[in-house]
């Protein structure tokens, strides 16, 4: 039996920036990590709210048979809420990123797709396919802002091209780093297409045609789930401002919410609250 124990290796996380061939800084899509402030405000912003959240629904408990404030009542009207807050904010953040890292994600598919329309454009006008890089990065430009994703991968991809790399492994890093699985399929395809000496032309226009409409239902699919998401969201915060309104309206209702049996009640729902939010989203959260 060993004395000691071999510690476990783990894996260190996946970096937010690479280093391409010539030295250009290339974005990592499949994850996000929050700077320092980002990660202050969106918990201050969570906590802020479950702290209101929680002095709304646990607030008032401790109370003397007169109704009034107690030394109990102030310490409980004090550390809920902060309770409250604080499990909000861890639950935030995290949440927060992934929402942030799949926004990303969006946004570099449906540039990706205007990229494909625009090359398989230039291909069919007899354009060799350097000239077809430079004709699409200028119609991204004028069609994008200059931070755009697509327009610097495009100006990583023509920095390598002019240091003499492969424009297919300059794809290839592209569907790597994205996640993307319609973007590796094709960096696969030109791969084959472009290396191994076959019609380009119908090769990238039968690819565009697949994978554009791919992106079309997927866009679509995304259009028909965003009213959900939003009344899904409505109906989440809905029962809190009725809360709020009842107890503001009502001061006698609002002492049942200080028994046990509201004290049990208002944990319950609380609880239901969150479970069928993340429940909610992971239905809606339809992949292709």
């Amino acid at each position: 039996m060993a004395l000691f124990k071999k510690k476990k290796e783990t894996q260190p996380p996946e970096p937010q920036w690479f280093t391409s061939v010539t030295n250009l800084p290339t974005y990592n899509y499949k994850v996000y990590y929050m700077t320092k402030l980002e990660k202050i405000l969106y918990f201050l912003l969570a906590f802020v709210i479950g702290a209101v959240v929680g002095y709304l629904f646990y607030g008032g408990l401790g109370r003397d048979e007169f109704g009034q404030r107690t030394t109990l009542s102030w310490i409980l009207d004090i550390s809920i809420p902060a309770i409250v807050g604080l499990v909000a904010g861890r639950i935030f953040v995290p949440t927060r990123t992934k929402q942030i890292r799949d926004k990303n994600a969006r946004n570099l598919n449906s540039q990706f797709r205007d990229f494909l329309e625009a090359f398989n454009t230039s291909i069919g006008a007899g354009k060799n396919v350097v000239d077809s890089f430079h004709a699409v990065y200028d119609d991204m430009r004028i069609q994008y802002e200059e931070d755009a994703f697509i327009v610097k991968e495009l100006e990583v991809i023509l920095s390598g091209m002019a240091n003499n790399f492969a424009v297919e492994d300059l794809m290839e890093d592209l569907g790597n780093r994205s996640g993307n699985d319609d973007i590796v399929s094709f960096a696969n395809v030109f791969r084959i297409s472009y290396r191994k000496g076959g019609n380009l032309k119908d090769t990238i226009n039968t690819t565009h045609s697949i994978l554009s409409d791919k992106m079309e239902i997927k866009e679509e699919i995304e259009t028909m789930v965003s009213a959900s998401k939003m009344e899904q969201t409505v109906m989440i915060f809905m029962p809190v401002g009725l809360i709020g309104i009842m107890k503001s309206m009502s001061p006698d209702f609002a002492a049942n919410f200080a028994t046990p049996a509201g004290i049990a009640s208002t944990t319950i729902a609380i609880a239901l609250f969150i479970v069928s939010y993340f429940v909610g989203r992971k239905i809606l959260n339809i992949k292709l």
